[in-house]
Parts: C-alpha cells; structure tokens; sequence
C-alpha cells in the first residue's frame, strides 16, 4: 500500500515598510501563492482610505502568483512620496523571495 501525502511549503513572512503610513505587513505564502495580507497601521477613515484599500488589495491578492504581484505593485507611487503601501508590499515579497534562495 502506498500513500501519496502532498507537501506544500507554506511560510509565514513579516515585513517593515519604509516611508508609508503602514507599520507592518505580514504575509502567508504557499507554494509560490500569497494565501493572506495583513497590514498593522494605516490611516483608517483618512480621505483616501488607505487601511480600506489595503484590505481590498488583500482580497485581489489572494492566490496570485508572488512573482505576478510583483509586477503589478511595483513602482506605484503615493502622491509625492516615492513609495507606497503596494510598493512596499512588493518590496515585501521581492525580500521574501531572496529569503528562499
């Protein structure tokens, strides 16, 4: 009798953002996949709702390919500033996947 038991490699990854409203995004990773987001900070009820955005990007993300969020959150910018919360969010991923290496 043989048992087939599927591996999945599954991490639990946190991240310091850098010069955004958000002070930490901790993020669940499954096989290459963003399963779950979590931001701490974030201005709340603010005029551009960031923390509700953020929320909305943890739903788009889930189950994307870690490499495709990249692509697609990369070099966005937050007004003046040369970063933002989906920047960072990309740095965050683009460190975890030197993490692996």
């Amino acid at each position: 009798v043989f048992y087939y038991i599927e591996r999945k490699l599954t991490m639990e990854f946190t991240y310091k953002p850098k010069g955004v409203c958000s002070k930490l995004m901790e993020l669940d990773i499954e096989d290459g996949k963003i399963q779950s987001l979590k931001v701490t900070g974030g201005r709340s009820g603010n005029p551009q709702g960031i923390a509700e955005n953020l929320q909305g990007i943890s739903s788009l993300l889930k189950g994307m390919d870690v490499d495709e969020a990249i692509s697609r959150m990369e070099g966005i910018r937050c007004g003046y500033k040369s970063t933002s919360c989906p920047d960072q969010l990309a740095q965050a991923l683009k460190a975890y996947k030197a993490s692996q290496t």
